[in-house]
């Protein structure tokens, strides 16, 4: 696939990812209107790391920058619907706000829902 028709679909993916994230915060902010730590986040990247760790899982690792798949959906999607930057910011804040403790729990759920995410993924294929 030439370098052009990969750049038209990691913009497709990326934007459905954009998309998706916005409206899943949007629900769990709906569901949880004060949460004393950005859950919606957590359930972002959680979810998007594991989706990730099963497309990861399902290809022949090779070259996935070339890989049709992997640049729409890991990516594109899987890379516009979680969000490190968002998570930076939060947990910063959190901390300048001095809630130590929930910047401690929200670091470690973000941390560990994302790499548990990701590899329960990756094993189930």
């Amino acid at each position: 696939m030439n370098q052009a028709a990969l750049i038209l679909l990691l913009a497709i993916g990326g934007g459905g990812g954009a998309l998706c994230r916005y409206l899943l915060g949007l629900l769990v902010m709906k569901k949880f209107p004060t949460p004393r730590i950005p859950i919606a986040m957590i359930i972002v990247n959680s979810i998007g790391s594991f989706g990730l760790g099963v497309l990861y899982g399902s290809l022949d690792t090779g070259n996935l920058y070339n890989h049709a798949l992997f640049v729409v959906l890991g990516l594109g999607y899987f890379g516009a619907f979680t969000t490190f930057s968002t998570f930076s910011v939060e947990a910063v804040q959190l901390v300048i706000d001095k809630k130590y403790q929930h910047a401690i729990i929200y670091l470690s759920l973000s941390l560990c829902g994302s790499i548990m995410g990701f590899l329960l993924g990756y094993y189930i294929n």
